[in-house]
């Protein structure tokens, strides 16, 4: 697939796969090729990145992991388990 073209269809398809890591190396590159070219599909990228970083930053701001680890060992204790 070294050097494959895609069009905006097959990449618009492909996009969440490409944010998430889960394409092929020569696939992701044609994506990433594609996409450095297109200014159909390179507004969509940035929309989708920037909405999938943003989503990401408000799980971070509103996760309390200590709070529950903390809830989960003090039930554990109280029932004898640690």
């Amino acid at each position: 697939m070294k050097g494959e073209m895609l069009d905006c269809d097959t990449v618009m398809r492909l996009l969440w796969d490409y944010l998430d890591g889960e394409l092929t190396p020569g696939r992701e590159a044609a994506v990433r090729a594609h996409l450095a070219v297109c200014k159909r599909c390179y507004p969509q990228y940035n929309f989708e990145r920037d909405f999938i970083e943003a989503l990401a930053a408000s799980r971070r701001e509103h996760s309390r992991p200590n709070d529950i680890k903390i809830r989960v060992l003090t039930a554990l204790r109280a029932e004898g388990f640690a």
